[in-house]
C-alpha cells in the first residue's frame, strides 16, 4: 500500500471514530434530517448520564478538597529568608490561588447540584408523559371483548 492510501485510510479511520464518539445529551449526528436544523423531540437525554455526570462532577471537587494546597506552601519565600516584597508577593499570590481553587471547587460541587436538579425535573417529565399516556389509554381506549374481535 502506498503512503498516499495509506495516510487517506488512516484519516477516513480516525472520521469514523470521530462521530461514533460519546455523545452526550446531545442531537445524534442523523437527527438532522440532512437540513442541519434539528427534528421536533428528537433530543436524546438519559437519567442514568445525567446522574452520573453529577457524580463525577462531584467527584472532581472531592479529589479537588483532599489535593487542596498546603497553607504553609510560602513558608520558604517568608521573611527573613526572602525579601519583604518577594514575601509580600508571594503571600499574595498564594491567596489568589487559594481563592481560585476554592472557587473550582465550589462551581463544581454546584454544577453537580444543578445536574442532579435537572435529572430529578427531566425523571418528573418524564413520568408525567408516560402518566398522561396512561390516562389517555384509560380515558379514550375502549375495550373489546376477544369474542368480538
Amino acid at each position: 500500500m502506498a503512503f498516499d492510501e495509506e495516510w487517506a485510510q488512516l484519516k477516513a479511520d480516525a472520521l469514523a471514530r470521530r462521530s461514533t464518539g460519546m455523545q452526550i445529551d446531545q442531537l445524534p449526528a442523523d437527527a438532522t434530517g440532512g437540513t442541519g436544523a434539528p427534528v421536533a423531540g428528537s433530543l436524546v437525554a438519559k437519567t442514568d448520564s445525567i446522574n452520573g455526570n453529577a457524580n463525577l462532577l462531584i467527584e472532581i471537587a472531592g479529589f479537588l478538597q483532599e489535593g487542596r494546597p498546603d497553607a504553609e506552601l510560602t513558608t520558604m519565600a517568608r521573611e527573613p529568608r526572602t525579601h519583604e516584597d518577594v514575601a509580600k508577593q508571594v503571600a499574595r499570590f498564594a491567596g489568589f490561588a487559594d481563592d481560585q481553587y476554592l472557587d473550582a471547587v465550589a462551581l463544581f460541587a454546584a454544577l453537580s447540584t444543578r445536574l442532579r436538579t435537572v435529572g430529578s425535573d427531566f425523571v418528573k417529565i418524564d413520568d408525567d408523559t408516560a402518566q398522561r399516556f396512561l390516562d389517555d389509554i384509560l380515558r379514550y381506549g375502549q375495550y373489546v371483548a376477544p369474542e368480538a374481535r
